[in-house]
């Protein structure tokens, strides 16, 4: 049997829409998304050893994906405002692969899910680091932005299988 895929966000005459959530039911909702800023080792050292003439990198940054969860609806057109629970935003140095990871994680009871909220923060996140870090290494890249677990809603629980890709 073909499963039929719909744009939810698309009406029947193609033009955008924001999604009725209206007489959807109110369910526990959480959704984790990561990603990661690869950078020189001397840069990575120096947000490590708070050597930053900035200030805490890691500090700001964090900082920076929650208030960007909160705000993600005013960057995405088509995001419902949420009243989010909980946004978490870890930020882990990888000295091996010189990187910094960072995995963000919101909660909140509702009508749709988190996951945006979720890929907000952690694409903000890893900009703020790169604009802090900018002028002692402009080479950096952001990478890896992706959702790895989603639970609640209709469609159920999700989680990213890393060996499938």
């Amino acid at each position: 049997m073909e499963r039929t895929v719909e744009l939810t966000h698309i009406d029947a005459s193609g033009d955008a829409q924001m999604v009725d959530v209206t007489a959807k039911s109110v369910t526990h909702r959480v959704a984790v998304a990561e990603s990661y800023i690869e950078m020189q080792p001397e840069t990575l050292k120096l947000i490590i050893e708070g050597g930053h003439k900035k200030g805490d990198v890691l500090a700001v940054a964090r900082i920076a994906g929650i208030q960007a969860a909160k705000k993600c609806s005013d960057l995405i057109p088509l995001c419902h405002p949420l009243m989010l629970t909980s946004v978490k935003v870890l930020l882990t140095p990888d000295t091996d692969s010189s990187r910094v990871l960072v995995t963000a994680t919101c909660k909140l009871a509702g009508q749709t899910g988190v996951e945006m909220e979720a890929l907000t923060a952690a694409s903000v996140a890893a900009l703020t680091i790169y604009d802090m870090c900018k002028a002692v290494d402009k080479a950096m890249v952001i990478g890896g932005v992706q959702v790895l677990e989603k639970q609640g809603g209709k469609s159920g629980h999700y989680q990213l299988q890393k060996d499938a890709k």
